[in-house]
């Protein structure tokens, strides 16, 4: 019952995406075997009881989360984030785009993203290295891990996009051709 109540006390307070060795490390607990099995009963109790939490196992990465069905409860908390909306918009389209040419972004944001990117950069959001007469704009770790997202998720959505513009192309064809 220590052991479990560790793991469970090493996701609550992470709040990210671990793996198992990850777990057992901060657990304290020498066997991967031992918290793979108490990760399992875990999330088999989480999803036998009411709660507004859930644990989450992705690609043998595990972490605690609050069900979709609350998190219109805990939005209101959230609304006062780090960075403001803006800040949020550029970093949303460096990471759609990543890596990106730090003119492209200025294109599409203007001027202001300028300081969107500063901020991002001290926070530790992004890295940038000269490239030309612009900078490279690289997403860091920290991102990832912030937002809880795996880096090959978002390369998947970038290949489906374009699958799907392939796919609406050759539509576009095949109509105009008949």
């Amino acid at each position: 019952m220590e052991n479990r109540n560790k793991i469970e006390a090493v996701l609550f307070t992470t709040g990210k995406f671990l793996t198992v060795s990850e777990i057992a490390s901060m657990a304290g607990i020498g066997s991967v075997g031992i918290v793979n099995e108490l990760l399992q009963e875990l999330k088999k109790e989480y999803d036998s009881r009411a709660s507004a939490l859930e644990i989450i196992n992705d690609s043998e990465k595990w972490k605690l989360n609050i069900k979709k069905d609350y998190l219109h409860v805990t939005e209101k908390l959230l609304s006062d984030s780090e960075m403001d909306f803006p800040t949020q918009e550029t970093l949303a389209i460096i990471a759609y785009k990543n890596p990106v040419i730090q003119s492209d972004v200025i294109k599409i944001r203007g001027n202001k993203a300028y300081d969107h990117i500063k901020i991002l950069k001290d926070e530790g959001f992004l890295t940038s290295e000269k490239s030309g007469r612009t900078r490279l704009l690289k997403l860091t770790p920290k991102f990832f891990d912030y937002f809880d997202v795996i880096e090959n998720n978002i390369k998947l959505k970038e290949e489906n996009n374009e699958i799907v513009k392939e796919e609406i192309n050759q539509e576009e064809n095949t109509n105009e051709n008949t």
